[in-house]
């Protein structure tokens, strides 16, 4: 017994103590905390995980902070329903929004063509439903662009949707998961054009452009202003039927936000109308092409427009965030990573709290649970089973999930982690203890033993080291499912890979990769140890 506490302290010390003394984050970057009232808590602005978002996020955050805020960046946080489900809930602030996907997506009415009567629409609908408002547009459109290789349009004599719908049984088209779903998206496309393409694949944002470049696929959704589109020489088929509707960028405030900081919803509305289609896709061109930090295109872009003073935004958030440091200067990826060891360092040390707590608390609640199953086996089954239902739940659904209950950043990701951990740990615990040598269970029960004595004396320290594996199991699944709470903006090493993958940089993806792999093995290797400790002495079989 004593053993395996020695065991768990020394897991805590490893997994939580060590990442708690280390979670230090930038000012600028932190957990707004419970009863901070108007401009004295943290304005937050998130983004969803591709380019353009992460830019205007950028904007709107630098923007804030000329005019005196301080802002929470919580970028890449996931497809619309959780961003959005996140400024319902008022874990978010601001996050730049489109009015198409408003109408089609969130509210789920047909498609209108006027931009201005969508407009009106969602910002009628939006306050009288969900209390959240939308600020007047940006002043650009970016709306689906349905795109080929160049080679494929000529060879195929593509111009038009309606041509597109005319092959569709020769191509293959690969759409992201949100495209597919949307009803302004292919269940839409299909009903407009009858547009059946021999196969569909689901492809995340960025790595469908560089699928349709090797020819994986030949026909993807983009947006109308994606610098990937100048990038691989891409042709954009003309909505001939002008099934797309408007999406006109704005930025879409909470209902706390315009009640108790309308200085800062006033901020934000000097962006309206200051852009158009040209500039968006030149900026975008910068980060998605040339490789540029966003923090300093986002100065740049806040500078060029007026409304900073030249190079004065964004100095104190170059590199400040995991997607912002992208080192294009770095001649080899051991180059790069070197370059970005404090944020790594950073990242890895945030990992480690949401792995190493999470585990902890898993192990104190199911290895006591496994302990007393043992002693009522008639309900043990179905209440482990019951506890096994968890791990069927997809990770990012389970994340979504803890949104309005909880909010976003840290507490919902320990919350999910904790619920994924405690199926190894729990069914371990009680195998082990169940399982554990009848010679020894009769020979202490002929000696007097109690059923008590005998769980703590004999059962225990014999099921230690299957116990310690259930650990083990939850210890490398956590460090990996850790990773997928970058969606809900409690930060880690899915950072860099959530950004990396909507950048199309195979360099940040990496940067968060290896050090969760590395952190994998070495989480594992250190609980091996701690098994060797808890095992005890002559269970080895003898030689010879």
């Amino acid at each position: 017994m004593r053993r395996l506490a020695l065991a768990v302290l020394l897991t805590l010390a490893f997994l939580g103590g060590r990442s708690l003394a280390g979670d230090k984050r930038p000012t600028g970057a932190g957990i707004p905390q419970a009863g901070e009232e108007g401009p004295a808590r943290p304005i937050v602005v998130a983004s969803k995980p591709f380019g353009e978002s992460y830019l205007l996020a950028e904007i709107f955050a630098q923007l804030l902070e000329a005019r005196g805020f301080r802002v929470d960046r919580r970028p890449g946080l996931g497809a619309t329903e959780i961003t959005f489900g996140a400024l319902r809930a008022g874990a978010v602030d601001v996050y730049p929004e489109y009015t198409g996907t408003g109408l089609l997506a969130i509210l789920r009415e047909e498609p209108i063509a006027d931009r201005a009567a969508v407009f009106r629409r969602v910002a009628v609908e939006f306050e009288r439903r969900y209390g959240v408002r939308w600020l007047p547009p940006l002043g650009f459109e970016n709306t689906y662009a349905i795109a080929v290789r160049r080679e494929t349009a000529a060879r195929l004599d593509l111009r038009t949707l309606s041509d597109l719908a005319r092959v569709a049984r020769q191509i293959v088209a690969g759409f992201t998961p949100d495209f597919i779903g949307r009803p302004d998206g292919l269940p839409g496309l299909t009903r407009a054009y009858d547009f059946h393409p021999r196969e569909v694949r689901s492809l995340l944002q960025a790595v469908k452009y560089q699928a349709l470049a090797a020819g994986t696929v030949d026909v993807i959704d983009g947006y109308s202003t994606d610098g990937f589109i100048a990038r691989y020489d891409l042709v954009v088929l003309e909505d001939d039927r002008r099934f797309f509707p408007p999406y006109e960028a704005a930025a879409l405030v909470s209902a706390r936000l315009w009640i108790e900081v309308p200085r800062a919803v006033t901020a934000l509305t000097e962006l309206s109308g200051r852009f158009d289609e040209s500039f968006m896709r030149r900026l975008n061109r910068r980060v998605e092409v040339d490789g540029a930090e966003i923090a300093r295109v986002a100065a740049d872009a806040l500078a060029e427009l007026g409304l900073v003073a030249g190079g004065a935004a964004g100095e104190a958030t170059v590199g400040r965030t995991a997607q912002a440091a992208r080192a294009p200067q770095a001649a080899t990826l051991v180059e790069y990573l070197w370059d970005r060891r404090s944020v790594i360092l950073r990242l890895t040390l945030r990992h480690l709290l949401l792995a190493g707590l999470s585990l902890a608390a898993a192990t104190a609640l199911a290895v006591p649970l496994g302990l007393a199953l043992e002693r009522a086996r008639a309900s043990a089954e179905a209440t482990i089973r019951g506890v096994g239902l968890l791990q069927t739940l997809p990770s990012i659904a389970l994340l979504a999930f803890m949104i309005p209950l909880l909010g976003i950043g840290v507490v919902p990701a320990l919350v999910a982690l904790f619920l994924y951990s405690l199926y190894p740990i729990l069914r371990n615990t009680y195998t082990g203890v169940r399982d554990a040598s009848p010679d020894a269970v009769d020979a202490a029960a002929a000696l007097g033993m109690t059923p008590s004595q005998v769980l703590r004396y004999v059962r225990l320290p014999l099921a230690a080291p299957v116990i310690m594996a259930g650990i083990r199991t939850a210890a490398v699944i956590n460090v990996g499912t850790a990773t997928l709470a970058a969606f809900i903006g409690a930060g880690g090493l899915g950072d860099p890979i959530v950004a990396g993958l909507a950048l199309s940089d195979t360099w940040m993806i990496l940067s968060g990769a290896i050090p969760a792999a590395l952190l994998a093995l070495v989480v594992d290797g250190t609980l091996a140890l701690c098994e060797r400790v808890v095992k005890p002495g002559g269970l080895e079989p003898r030689k010879g």
